[in-house]
C-alpha cells in the first residue's frame, strides 16, 4: 500500500507554471485551481511566479482577470521583424492613372467622364501619397479646378524613360487592356501634351500641399 502525500507549496507552484505555459490563452484561477489537488493554494502560487519572474525575460501578468506569461515589453524589439509590403494599387487607381497618364493634364470632373462613374474617396490622394501623381495648375474655368498630371514617380516604376514610351492603342490591346470593342475612331490622347495650355494657370507656391474639396453632391462608390 503506497502513501501519497500532499503536494507542498513549491510543487503547487511548479504544476502552476507548467499550466501556464502550456496554455492556448491566459487562464483564471478558478480554471488552474480545477487542475490542481482540492485545497490547493492557486493564489499564493501565482504571487511567487510573479515575484520569481519580475525583471525577467518573461513575466507573469493578469488580463481581465487571467494570467500569462508573456516577454516583457522592454523586450519587444527583440520579437519584431521589419519588412517592405508593397502598397497594391485598386483596380479604380490604376484606372484613374491611366486616364491620368494619357489626357494629362486633367480635372477630376474629367477623370470621372472618361471612367464613366465618381472617383472613390482617397483615390486620388492614394495616388498622390506614392508619387504617381502631382497637382499639375488650375484649369481656366468657373470653379478653377486643380488639373492632376504624372510625376516622375509613374516613369519610375513603370520602367519608363519617358511618356513617349507610353504603349499606344494596338500594345494596350495586345495586352488587355482595352476592351476590343472600342468605339470607332477611338484614338488614345497624346500623353505628350503635358506642358502649361492656354486654358490652365500654374499653382501657386503652396498650393501643391492644399486639399482639393469636392464641389459637388454625387454619391461616391
Amino acid at each position: 500500500m503506497s502513501i501519497q502525500f500532499a503536494p507542498d507549496d513549491l510543487e503547487i507552484e511548479r504544476r502552476v507554471e507548467a499550466l501556464l505555459f502550456a496554455a492556448a490563452g491566459p487562464l483564471s484561477a478558478a480554471e488552474i485551481a480545477r487542475r490542481l489537488p482540492e485545497g490547493a493554494d492557486v493564489g499564493g502560487a501565482i504571487s511567487a511566479l510573479r515575484e520569481r519572474y519580475q525583471n525577467r525575460g518573461v513575466e507573469l501578468e493578469c488580463v481581465a482577470d487571467r494570467w500569462r506569461f508573456r516577454t516583457a515589453a522592454d523586450l519587444s524589439f527583440m520579437m519584431t521583424e521589419e519588412r517592405e509590403e508593397p502598397r497594391r494599387l485598386s483596380k479604380a487607381a490604376l484606372e484613374t492613372l491611366a486616364i491620368i497618364a494619357y489626357h494629362q493634364p486633367c480635372t477630376r470632373a474629367e477623370i470621372e467622364s472618361v471612367r464613366g462613374v465618381s472617383l472613390s474617396k482617397g483615390t486620388l490622394d492614394l495616388l498622390l501619397e506614392m508619387g504617381f501623381v502631382k497637382l499639375k495648375g488650375r484649369r481656366r474655368t468657373p470653379g478653377r479646378p486643380v488639373t492632376y498630371a504624372t510625376a516622375d514617380r509613374f516613369l519610375e516604376h513603370f520602367s519608363l524613360a519617358s511618356l513617349y514610351d507610353l504603349p499606344g492603342v494596338a500594345e494596350m490591346k495586345a495586352a488587355g487592356l482595352l476592351d476590343l470593342s472600342i468605339p470607332v475612331g477611338f484614338e488614345v490622347p497624346d500623353p505628350t501634351r503635358s506642358g502649361d495650355s492656354d486654358d490652365e494657370t500654374p499653382l501657386l507656391p503652396g498650393e501643391e500641399d492644399s486639399p482639393e474639396f469636392a464641389q459637388d453632391f454625387v454619391s461616391e462608390d
